[in-house]
């Protein structure tokens, strides 16, 4: 009986300490635990409308620059910046803000998107053009004789050949040298003969010596030859005549036993010690050509001689052919190695105006009315804006207005965004949107308000009609979450031609659209149905972008 009763109180006592250390336990169990332990307790019991926010999973680590390498564990690229986290979902969840662009980071990965600052520097710039090797028109001579006569004999006698100033060219027989070269042999011996007179005929006889003399010299006859006339005091039947300048003989008329009349060029000499480069310049950049500036000059002849000459003149004159101004560049011409009408590459150093904002010429989509950028607004979202374009480097050009100093531009792939985006949807809303046609009665008045431009919204439905002229589709869709709105039939246009090429009036389709102007709606892509059903996968969207 004691035996018993010991027992039955210690299965009492074993009770009252079980419930004790219970009690105890679900104390100490509500006390504050770690977020995430609380978060794995409450996500079992929490009702289905619950708006608190689970841990999002970590998938990798990105490059901060956009280039595709990534990493499981957290790391620095070259440039000591940290990877980026990349989770789960990521933030596709939230809408594009008005007038911007939302690619997925996945894409971003895919596309190759790289990323640059835009910076305040000085643009360093080199105007390049074409131009020719021409003579120093300052250095082109003519012989020409400035008496009749005839060619007895020539002494230089090819075109190319090099002479020097007094050189002999040609022996010349003419009646009135011959005849200049007597009276002033006979003045010479009148004067000899009359030395010992006075007065007035000593001096009339001078007189007519120094008219004689001054007649031969007019008609280039050269010292020596006048001293050997005064000294013999014979006239000769033919004299030389001799070169007036040095150079090479560009162009020869002069034929032996030829007839030339006073003025008349018989040989053209040009010297080329010094030439001429006349360089083409765009009349865009003929406003940073200054006289002075240095010009480097290539020439296909010596890939590896550079040559190096001076801007002396801009010219007045524009080549309405061309849309060029010539530009005179000088130059010294060592060895004559510049050929007269040798072909020329011409760069000129133009100095810049200062410090300015500036992006990689590759950050510019021009579409030839305007210039748009893309500036990265943050992970996976994109601002196209559009920018006045200035001065521009080989590399680089200078953004006047629409980007400041330390935006990030989208410097590679910035095309492929604009195909994987639709950009001109993205960026329909710089140009005055035209007023809003009347909504139908079938569409709710406020499913428009407050819905951001770009936003993609999907839908399925069935094609009633194709207009493929004015590139619409009438489609019977059903209700749109993300616009609130019903089942209806209502006509959309289509982004691009190719899109209407696969619908056909009954057919199942999925597709996305967005608004592109207020009361339009465009078609974006589109998917059939029965394809995606059947093959247990998606089917490839059409491509909307492909005319770009």
């Amino acid at each position: 009986m004691k035996q018993s009763t010991g027992v039955g109180f210690g299965v009492v006592a074993v009770a009252i300490i079980a419930a004790g250390g219970g009690y105890w336990l679900g104390h100490r169990g509500s006390a504050p635990t770690a977020p995430g332990a609380s978060a794995a307790m409450t996500g079992a019991s929490a009702p289905a409308g619950d708006t608190g926010k689970q841990e999002k999973k970590l998938l990798y680590y990105r490059n901060p620059m956009g280039l595709p390498d990534t990493s499981p564990v957290p790391k620095k690229d070259p440039m000591g910046m940290d990877y980026i986290a990349v989770y789960a979902g990521g933030d596709e969840s939230e809408p594009a803000a008005p007038g911007q662009i939302r690619i997925s980071t996945e894409k971003v990965q895919k596309l190759g998107v790289r990323t640059e600052a835009a910076r305040s520097r000085t643009l360093d710039r080199t105007v390049r053009a074409a131009g020719r090797v021409e003579p120093d028109e300052r250095r082109v001579y003519a012989i020409a004789p400035k008496f009749e006569g005839y060619v007895e004999r020539l002494l230089v006698n090819v075109t190319g050949q090099p002479v020097r100033k007094g050189q002999p060219l040609f022996e010349v027989y003419s009646p009135e040298l011959v005849s200049a070269q007597r009276e002033y042999a006979i003045a010479m011996q009148g004067v000899a003969s009359l030395k010992d007179a006075g007065g007035t005929a000593q001096t009339g006889m001078q007189q007519l010596a120094e008219s004689s003399l001054q007649r031969l010299r007019s008609w280039d006859i050269s010292d020596e030859q006048i001293k050997a006339l005064a000294s013999s005091g014979e006239a000769k039947r033919t004299l030389t005549f001799r070169s007036t300048a040095s150079g090479i003989v560009t162009e020869k008329k002069a034929v032996q036993g030829m007839r030339f009349m006073p003025g008349e060029a018989l040989y053209q000499v040009a010297d080329l010690s010094s030439v001429w480069v006349i360089a083409d310049v765009f009349e865009q950049d003929i406003g940073l050509i200054k006289s002075g500036a240095t010009a480097k000059i290539r020439i296909n002849a010596y890939p590896g001689k550079p040559f190096e000459g001076k801007v002396t003149y801009v010219y007045p004159t524009l080549k309405a052919e061309t849309r060029t101004v010539p530009v005179r560049v000088e130059l010294a011409n060592p060895g004559l190695l510049l050929k007269p009408a040798m072909f020329a590459q011409v760069e000129v150093s133009v100095s810049a105006k200062g410090s300015v904002v500036t992006v990689p010429v590759s950050a510019v989509i021009d579409s030839g009315t305007r210039q748009i950028v893309l500036i990265q607004r943050g992970e996976g979202r994109f601002e196209p804006r559009e920018v006045r374009l200035g001065a521009r480097s080989d590399t680089d050009v200078e953004v006047i207005e629409g980007v400041k100093d330390g935006e990030p531009v989208v410097v590679a792939a910035n095309f492929l965004i604009d195909a994987e985006s639709n950009l001109k949807a993205a960026i329909g809303g710089f140009s005055s949107a035209p007023p809003a046609a009347p909504a139908k009665a079938e569409m709710p008045a406020e499913t428009g308000a407050g819905l951001a431009k770009g936003v993609s919204h999907q839908a399925d439905g069935t094609v009633d009609s194709v207009d493929a002229k004015a590139g619409t589709v009438s489609l019977s869709h059903g209700p749109v979450p993300s616009l609130k709105w019903p089942a209806m039939t209502m006509e959309f246009k289509a982004a691009n031609a190719s899109l209407l090429q696969a619908l056909k009036p009954g057919a199942k389709v999925s597709f996305e659209f967005i608004e592109r102007q207020p009361g339009e709606w465009v078609i974006t892509s589109v998917k059939p149905m029965a394809a995606s059903a059947s093959a247990g996968a998606p089917a490839p969207a059409a491509k909307p972008h492909a005319g770009h």
